[in-house]
């Protein structure tokens, strides 16, 4: 009668291989995600980098850690140890007999499948005097051909070798489980649950505890809730947050209290050496006793940014805190936008909250920017670069204007006046100046204003979405120098300070002109008589047409006329017959049909591109690693990262949320979307490109968008513009 058995593996065989794939599955994931990069690559990249950064405060922190960590060698030592032991386990498994083979009983008697009764009682009889125990042979091999003999001679044999794979008919199902048999051995059984008992009721309890309580203290972008809840209650408290308020609520981040980060640290010295530098900064708010400003953390944490946005000095009990402190600044003003936008998108849906103002948001932009370079916001740009101190900025001095306050105005000199401007850097050091301001980056920013997802995606009609395409594309100062030299075009950049908005500008004006003559000249034109032209010119002698087009356009039909009349006298008698004139109207009709259906292909064709790239967009996983910003004086290495936000400065208002264009390495198009106004007239916002990193080359572009009900928005407000012009 058949059954079921369960046996543990007595020989430890199946037991390596359970083993072989658990250590398996460890080691080779292990291995990809854990093993040290190549030292060589990032000693090659390093030195790539040196002529530039090698003066930046982060590149010398990481040729130091290169040189003195051990980290990689102990993980190497750890993977190959794993390696080692899967190795092994895997030789062992290689070397196990198979415990179960086939019963096939032409094999026992040495016949080929098929063979008939005749020669199957031949092979019997001769392999049975051979090992007959009678005659010395082996019992256990003479058991095995009598078995197989009557296997293919006895017909009951013979079916159940056939139905069951055994002569002797079903057996019992054995399942062997792959641990050893001293496991379950009762010696052993109190060793055995007390191993289980700390697995699954200690180690793994605490573990998965541990890792939740972790989790759910911190947003996705790592931040802890708790800063975020207070980022959330001073931004409603203050929507105007100028930048001395700013800087206090930064350094009243969670983040920086000992209670909740463990990498923060409160230290014994810290009451002899925060007062000193307390008083040397000055005046910042020491007696405010608003909790938690008034706390020690926060204002330990609010002491060492200023003494890093004031350069000084620091000792080297608290270098390594004020390094801690500045390194999770840009994150967190990045989560004080993210608050602002939030705040900013409840108050225009629900209404009845204040939404924080456009200042502060962009305050939280400017002191990232001054985080980076360890500037303080009313210091020059040109002290971002290196050997630069506060007696040279004299020499950048012209008696019309500042010249190199903006700083992308320096490459843009002749080499001659730059040489002059900078006579107090000499050559070495000039070099180096100049191979760090050819790094610096340039973007060309262009936009493109549409309706999707709307017939006409150039009517803007009240309550629509607006979607702003800007294509940015980064180039490096010197490559942008060199163009504008050749192309004696200027480069102009934002500067909130000095510059101001210039007149409306749009790079697409020629080709909508163009797009604008061609919808008219599908328009049907009437028959114009010499009366009428001869009207038509004496209006315009008096004064009452203007306008290059029109007189253009006026001449053009004089000529026309002119030409008609000559040839009227001629064809007067010999017009053309109404059938002839049908058909030229047809073939009229018929070239203005193709020409509109030729457009709308177009229009289409460049709809379905846009709507795969969106798609392309979503399904690609772009790397945020761009190029390294130049900061002397920042303690890691910072990628260029960007703002781009359409606003109304007007209103000091935001249109569409900042987007975080983290992967802008040469060319990026980002969507900008925001609803049209709902009454309809003329808006002026503006595109607003904004670094994270450095102070002087933030970009506005202006953003003219006239909101109308059944006209063609974008058309009048290029007519508007050349008014203006």
């Amino acid at each position: 009668m058949a059954g079921q058995q369960f046996q543990y593996d007595d020989s430890g065989n199946t037991f390596f291989y359970f083993l072989t794939s658990f250590v398996g599955l460890i080691v080779i994931p292990a291995t990809y995600y854990l093993w040290p990069r190549d030292q060589n690559a990032e000693q090659l990249r390093l030195k790539s980098l040196r002529r530039v950064h090698g003066r930046c405060l982060w590149y010398r922190l990481r040729l130091m850690k290169s040189q003195q960590s051990i980290v990689p060698t102990l993980k190497k030592a750890a993977l190959l140890f794993g390696w080692a032991v899967f190795l092994f386990l895997a030789y062992k498994v290689s070397k196990l007999d198979r415990e179960y083979q086939e019963y096939n009983p032409y094999e026992v008697l040495h016949l080929e499948a098929g063979a008939s009764i005749a020669e199957i009682k031949k092979q019997y009889r001769v392999l049975s005097l051979k090992h007959h125990p009678d005659k010395g042979g082996d019992e256990a091999m003479f058991m095995k051909l009598a078995k197989a003999y009557s296997a293919l001679t006895n017909e009951e044999s013979r079916n159940n070798w056939e139905m069951y794979g055994n002569p002797d008919g079903p057996r019992v199902t054995s399942f062997g489980i792959a641990l050893p048999a001293w496991i379950v051995d009762q010696k052993n059984s109190m060793l055995v649950l007390l191993v289980y008992g700390l697995a699954f009721m200690v180690i793994l309890p605490v573990v998965v505890g541990t890792w939740w309580y972790r989790s759910i203290r911190y947003s996705g972008d790592q931040i802890l809730i708790n800063t975020t809840q207070l980022f959330m209650h001073f931004m409603y408290k203050t929507p105007t947050m100028n930048m001395k308020r700013l800087g206090m609520v930064l350094t009243a981040a969670f983040e920086f209290d000992p209670r909740s980060n463990k990498e923060a640290i409160i230290r014994p010295t810290d009451n002899i050496e925060v007062p000193q530098l307390i008083r040397e900064l000055g005046n910042i708010n020491v007696k405010k006793k608003e909790p938690p400003f008034c706390y020690p953390y926060s204002l330990k944490a609010r002491v060492l940014l200023l003494a890093h946005l004031a350069r000084m000095d620091v000792s080297d009990n608290i270098e390594e805190d004020q390094r801690f402190v500045v390194k999770k600044c840009p994150a967190l003003l990045q989560e004080i936008i993210n608050v602002g936008c939030q705040l900013t998108m409840m108050a225009t849906s629900r209404g009845g909250l204040r939404a924080p103002r456009l200042t502060s948001i962009e305050n939280c932009m400017k002191l990232s920017q001054m985080v980076v370079q360890g500037l303080q916001e009313a210091k020059s740009p040109l002290l971002q670069l290196p050997h630069f101190e506060e007696e040279h900025l004299r020499y950048c001095m012209s008696k019309k204007k500042d010249l190199l306050k903006q700083l992308c105005l320096i490459p843009h000199l002749k080499d001659s006046d730059r040489r002059n401007m900078l006579r107090f850097l000499g050559e070495e050091k000039y070099d180096e100046v100049l191979a760090v301001l050819w790094s610096f980056p340039y973007i060309n920013m262009e936009t493109k204003l549409q309706v999707l997802d709307d017939e006409d995606s150039n009517n803007i009609t009240a309550g629509s979405i607006v979607t702003v395409t800007v294509t940015l594309t980064r180039k490096r100062m010197s490559v942008s120098s060199t163009f504008a030299r050749i192309s004696h075009e200027p480069i102009q950049v934002f500067n909130a300070k000095t510059n101001k908005t210039k007149v409306w500008q749009n790079k697409n004006k020629g080709a909508k002109k163009a797009a604008k003559s061609k919808k008219k000249k599908l328009t049907k034109k009437k028959p114009v008589t010499q009366q009428q032209a001869k009207g038509d010119k004496a209006k315009q002698a008096n004064g009452n047409v203007a306008g290059n087009d029109v007189a253009a356009a006026s001449k053009a039909e004089e000529d026309d006329l002119s030409d008609k009349g000559s040839e009227s006298d001629e064809a007067e008698g010999n017009k053309d017959s109404p059938s002839e004139r049908d058909e030229e109207s047809d073939k009229q009709s018929d070239t203005e049909v193709d020409e509109i259906a030729g457009d709308d292909e177009e229009e289409w064709e460049a709809l379905q591109q846009s709507i795969q790239r969106r798609e392309r967009a979503l399904l690609e996983t772009k790397s945020k690693v761009t190029h390294p910003v130049y900061s002397l004086y920042f303690p890691e290495e910072k990628q260029e990262w960007w703002w781009l936000y359409i606003a109304d400065r007007k209103e000091q208002t935001l249109v569409s949320m900042p987007s975080h264009v983290c992967t802008l390495k040469d060319t990026e198009e980002v969507e900008l979307k925001f609803p049209a106004p709902s009454k309809t007239g003329n808006y002026q916002y503006s595109v607003i490109l904004r670094s994270d990193s450095f102070m002087g080359l933030d970009q506005i572009k202006p953003l003219k968008v006239n909101d109308q009900e059944d006209s063609d928005g974008i058309e009048e407000s290029e007519e508007d513009e050349e008014d203006n012009d």
